[in-house]
């Protein structure tokens, strides 16, 4: 069962409702654009059939109709490329969450309970065993507490890999809409009455994914690998504490 949210991890929002909803559009959008690549053509011919329709009118026509054909294509395979790779960001996600509750939230209870505060025994207890006691029990608090903190590290990571896998096919669905809503003008105007090929060309440039908004979508591509490769760091660095963890290890718990 997917959770519903994880509010307090980090600086990151993510949702997996919206997350779904945003990946099912997209998937919508990527249908609807292959149905529209196979009556373009269709509509186009019916278009240009007529006797009265210039013979340079319609090979422009049918010039742009391939252009927009091909763009059209090129798109709907990248994207559908891209879309074997929707499941991670809430993979992301729930392991986020897993982190937060069944580690996270565990080794804080625990270094909450040893705190030398907390431990009931050695308020009456005195004497050499006792003195050894408290040396040994003076390092499972910080060690605890150092768990904790990997953990958060890691959900805080892991939720901004997903929040940035959002935003990645956020801007995908940007340009899948773009050029669905440019080739259904197309289709409507081939379908009328009256239509020229230089319209049909600024359908075309409509259509055409313009360098922003490829930088936008690489941008939130590079934003999901920089997330991850910043989840190894943040691991590495919480998990090399020496003054928590000597040698590597957790702390020596007896005298």
């Amino acid at each position: 069962m997917t959770p519903a949210s994880v509010t307090t991890v980090g600086h990151a929002d993510f949702s997996p409702a919206t997350y779904e909803a945003t990946v099912e559009s997209l998937r919508a959008g990527v249908r609807t654009l292959s149905g529209q690549l196979t009556e373009l053509p269709r509509a186009a011919s019916q278009a240009v059939g007529h006797a009265w329709v210039p013979g340079w009118l319609a090979d422009a026509v049918r010039s742009c109709t391939d252009r927009l054909v091909a763009l059209g294509r090129d798109l709907a395979a990248r994207v559908g490329e891209l879309l074997t790779g929707a499941a991670a960001p809430v993979l992301f996600f729930v392991r986020a969450h897993d982190w937060v509750t069944h580690v996270g939230a565990p080794a804080s209870r625990v270094a909450g309970e040893l705190q030398p505060s907390a431990l009931h025994a050695t308020r009456a207890w005195e004497g050499a065993a006792a003195t050894a006691y408290r040396a040994a029990v003076a390092g499972q608090a910080p060690a605890a507490a150092q768990v904790h903190a990997v953990a958060t590290a890691v959900a805080t990571s892991l939720t901004t890999c997903a929040a940035a896998g959002l935003a990645f096919y956020v801007a995908l669905g940007v340009i899948v809409a773009k050029v669905v809503t440019a080739l259904a003008v197309a289709i409507a105007a081939f379908g009328s009455a009256v239509f020229s090929w230089a319209g049909v060309l600024l359908v075309v440039e409509e259509a055409a994914v313009t360098s922003g908004m490829v930088v936008a979508a690489v941008a939130g591509l590079m934003a999901v690998q920089g997330a991850a490769a910043a989840a190894t760091v943040h691991v590495t660095n919480a998990t090399g504490q020496s003054s928590t963890f000597p040698h590597g290890h957790w702390p020596s718990a007896t005298a």
